[in-house]
């Protein structure tokens, strides 16, 4: 085994979705074991809402663990990610199409942990979690970002993001 990895999804999807699905199963390929938690329930109560319900819900999957874990994320599942990153040891950040700013309503802004490796990809055209937001971000925290070209669901750019996925992976593990 060759580490841990927590994918989380976005709103309105569930565990299965598709981007978490292939890279879940492309990273068990290699060795590592995965875990998808289902924020379904916390997504019933709305965008704002379900943001201290889903990061409890992760930091009691990292609690679970033995190691830190690299956290996946796509939509919401990366705006919780890196807020549970400030609050518990972490291998590593994954994060698609990441709401860079404040959810309105949640008083506090997307972060990240500094110091731990993080790969950022970001669709050129994403009309949820607007481009200029996620240049922003990357900008001010110097973290490198993949922009693609592609939508908020980054389904068109499916097999690029699992390519920078293995070399995100082995970034990781050649680190540990």
């Amino acid at each position: 085994m060759r580490g841990q990895i927590i994918l989380s999804h976005g709103s309105d999807s569930g565990p299965d979705a598709t981007k978490v699905s292939a890279l879940a199963a492309f990273a068990e390929a290699l060795g590592w074991q995965t875990h998808r938690p289902d924020y379904r329930d916390e997504d019933t109560l709305g965008y704002a809402g379900s943001i201290p319900p889903r990061i409890a819900r992760l930091l009691g999957a990292i609690d679970a663990l033995d190691v830190p874990p690299i956290l996946v994320g796509s939509s919401m599942g990366a705006f919780v990610s890196g807020l549970a990153s400030l609050e518990r040891p972490v291998a590593g950040l994954f994060l698609m199409a990441a709401p860079s700013d404040v959810i309105p309503g949640y008083p506090r802004a997307f972060a990240v942990r500094a110091g731990v490796p993080t790969q950022l990809i970001h669709g050129w055209q994403d009309d949820v979690c607007v481009p200029e937001d996620a240049l922003a971000f990357a900008q001010r925290h110097r973290l490198p970002l993949m922009m693609v070209d592609d939508d908020h669901r980054l389904s068109v750019s499916l097999e690029r993001i699992i390519e920078e996925f293995r070399l995100f992976l082995d970034h990781v593990a050649a680190e540990a």
